[in-house]
């Protein structure tokens, strides 16, 4: 079964004006074409239709809507933010309306999906790789990708993923909660921990009982490159993220390069949600605890307020509960 993430006032709107729900998909279809090109002109040539035609379908739809979509100025169409807001909704039906189209002309068996987005985190790809395990023979598209706060959250807005999981330090909870609420997104905790020292064993500081701040000053922190809080500086965060005053720092996006840097350089460190033995003993490291870190993390999972889960999604989120308790 397929479900379409739009609200109810959109489809109000869809089906009640005058061109009907098929004007108005083929309109949806020019809007987004026209904010993917960035100007009427670019759009009318992609889509073969004459730039009069086109530039009154979209205030068509527009009027239809009730809302500005594009801002029209000397250097072409921008997005207003209902604009932005409305195109996110616009791809989530195009797309699934293709997905019912492909569905129903193929004899084939639904394709299996399933897509989320995630902080780098150890015990959430333990449970992915344990997840994969419930995918039925046959036709599936699974995507997996790892990456901030921001990026999962503009995955399922505008990218049609299904689920995402945002990690965030608790002071800023109030804030993520606010902003999810005013996205019209849904969230549940997942896992609340304090990060852990992660080092090889052969660093200097692995045999030591109690490890503090000033001990770790002298070597390289390793950390993740793309930490976000919407609205906030860069260096804000990243300042935020970083309690120890290291004058040597490697940002670093991908997670298994980091194990990697971590087994190979013996004067390196990071902070980390606390691993599985696997990945301990695999990459020769040492797991500490820091009683200077008192800040505490927040996994939430998310997904659209009217998307209904399928049985993948609950799959994942049984394995992933299991490894929460099971490293965490």
């Amino acid at each position: 079964m397929i479900y379409v993430a739009i609200r109810p006032e959109v489809w109000y709107h869809l089906i009640s004006s005058k061109g009907g729900v098929g004007m108005n998909v083929i309109h949806m279809k020019y809007a987004v074409e026209v904010a993917k090109a960035g100007s009427i002109n670019k759009a009318s040539e992609t889509l073969l239709v004459a730039q009069p035609n086109l530039s009154r379908s979209i205030k068509e739809l527009e009027a239809d809507l009730g809302i500005t979509i594009f801002l029209r100025t000397s250097k072409g169409m921008t997005l207003t933010p209902k604009g932005e807001e409305f195109m996110g909704y616009a791809k989530n039906i195009l797309s699934q309306l293709d997905e019912l189209e492909t569905m129903y002309k193929s004899e084939l068996p639904a394709k299996q999906t399933f897509s989320v987005s995630v902080p780098r985190a150890s015990y959430i790809a333990d449970a992915f790789s344990k997840f994969t395990n419930c995918i039925d023979k046959g036709s599936a598209e699974i995507y997996y990708q790892e990456t901030n706060s921001q990026n999962a959250i503009t995955n399922i807005l505008e990218h049609n993923y299904h689920l995402g999981i945002i990690r965030y330090a608790s002071h800023f909870d109030n804030y993520f909660k606010t902003l999810l609420d005013e996205k019209g997104l849904k969230y549940e905790l997942v896992a609340e921990f304090r990060y852990v020292l992660v080092m090889n064993a052969r660093h200097p500081l692995a045999r030591k009982e109690e490890i503090r701040y000033q001990d770790l000053e002298p070597y390289i922190q390793i950390s993740h490159a793309d930490p976000y809080v919407p609205s906030l500086p860069a260096a804000t965060v990243l300042k935020d993220e970083h309690t120890v005053n290291c004058t040597r720092n490697i940002f670093v996006f991908e997670r298994g390069g980091q194990f990697h840097l971590l087994s190979q350089n013996p004067d390196t460190f990071m902070w980390v949600s606390p691993l599985p033995d696997d990945i301990i003993s695999g990459f020769g490291l040492v797991q500490r605890s820091c009683p200077d870190n008192h800040k505490l993390y927040r996994d939430m999972l998310i997904c659209r307020k009217d998307y209904r889960l399928s049985k993948l999604d609950r799959d994942f989120m049984t394995e992933l509960y299991k490894s929460k308790q099971n490293i965490l």
